[in-house]
């Protein structure tokens, strides 16, 4: 029986233990562009993190790690949105009564990770920890799940264009210079503010209701998203939107595709970059070159406890050695990248193959599954 387009196939002959572990990364029920995309956008934010890195120069090769600022968070919110519509159907969605089951567990998947999301920023560890984020992201995905992908890709691009304005206008609220703003900044995650970030899960679950599977979506997505890509870089370039002194201005700060900005250049471009990166990511699996990128897909596989994971283990780390898991300028100076990445990546390999589905994935969908039931009849 051949396999799915973009799924890596397993070996025939496997059986036992070790044949369903690595099924249950390599059968049919995986995607294996999909978890290959997370790997690489979990290992991003890791870099944007601990390396110390300088403004991205396509004519400075020295700088092209910068890539990563930024980004990798943006094609982490879009992939979620893929998750999502995979979960709901697919290509089409599932019919009422297993939507509204869907629904609920998506919702009871937000609760457990904001929570995960509050505990991480616990730990002092000097990040925007993007879990509270993406709880409310998801809260807001459920009502539009049961929409067709031409539907979610205008409603993707009308966020787009719409809401970096709206966000420039709520960053100067003054809500958040009261004692309790920084409290409502975490919980919301604001670092990554949901008005405009909802753009990019929407997209994510256009790509899903598009047929992913698909050679010719894959291309499409590869093709419109570098499109998008070139004219929101492009047009941040040439406009002089990079210029300090533009970001103290209302314009200023929409009209730009800094890193982390929300500007509505960085929502075309990033934007653009995610769904060119899925879709690469997508037809680089299709080929041997699935097997090559075998440990990088294990990785995105279980994302949330690899990223949670890489967290928790610079924390212990930090403690230990620098006695404050605050200080981040110390621990980049430690040069902990490579050490942590290559420790993550064997980790969650060796766990794949040898255990199975990630630990606080299978803990999250077991509760979700207790908590909301399927109706039998």
């Amino acid at each position: 029986m051949a396999s799915s387009p973009g799924v890596a196939p397993a070996p025939a002959e496997a059986t036992g233990w070790f044949a369903s572990r690595w099924d249950r990364l390599n059968g049919p029920q995986r995607i294996a562009g999909i978890d290959l995309a997370r790997g690489l956008a979990v290992i991003g934010m890791i870099a944007a993190h601990l390396l110390w890195i300088a403004e991205f120069d396509f004519d400075d090769a020295s700088t092209w790690v910068g890539v990563v600022d930024g980004r990798s968070s943006i094609l982490f919110a879009t992939l979620a949105g893929v998750s999502i519509g995979l979960v709901t159907g697919g290509r089409n969605p599932l019919p009422r009564a297993q939507l509204r089951v869907a629904r609920g567990r998506l919702v009871v998947r937000a609760a457990v990770l904001w929570v995960i999301g509050i505990l991480l920023i616990a730990t002092g560890v000097p990040v925007f920890v993007i879990l509270p984020a993406y709880a409310v992201l998801f809260l807001l995905a459920v009502p539009l799940v049961a929409l067709g992908a031409r539907a979610l890709f205008l409603l993707a691009g009308g966020l787009a264009l719409v809401m970096p304005f709206v966000v420039v206008y709520l960053d100067h609220l003054p809500i958040w210079l009261t004692p309790g703003g920084w409290l409502l900044d975490n919980a919301l995650g604001w670092h990554y503010p949901f008005p405009v970030w909802i753009a990019f899960v929407v997209a994510g679950i256009g790509a899903a209701r598009s047929g992913i599977l698909r050679a010719e979506v894959q291309l499409w997505l590869l093709g419109a998203g570098s499109i998008l890509a070139v004219v929101g870089y492009g047009l941040h370039g040439v406009s002089g939107a990079h210029q300090p002194t533009e970001a103290v201005t209302f314009w200023g700060a929409v009209w730009t595709a800094d890193p982390h900005s929300s500007g509505v250049l960085e929502v075309i471009g990033s934007g653009g970059f995610a769904l060119a990166v899925i879709g690469l990511c997508l037809l680089v699996c299709r080929t041997i070159l699935t097997w090559v990128v075998l440990p990088l897909r294990a990785v995105g596989a279980m994302p949330l406890t690899a990223y949670t994971a890489q967290l928790v283990v610079w924390a212990i780390a930090a403690t230990v050695i620098l006695g404050n898991s605050g200080d981040l300028s110390g621990f980049r100076d430690l040069e902990p990248f490579w050490p942590l990445t290559i420790g993550l990546v064997a980790g969650c390999t060796a766990w794949a193959l040898l255990i199975g589905r990630g630990p606080l994935e299978w803990a999250m969908d077991r509760l979700a599954r207790a908590l909301v039931r399927a109706r039998i009849g």
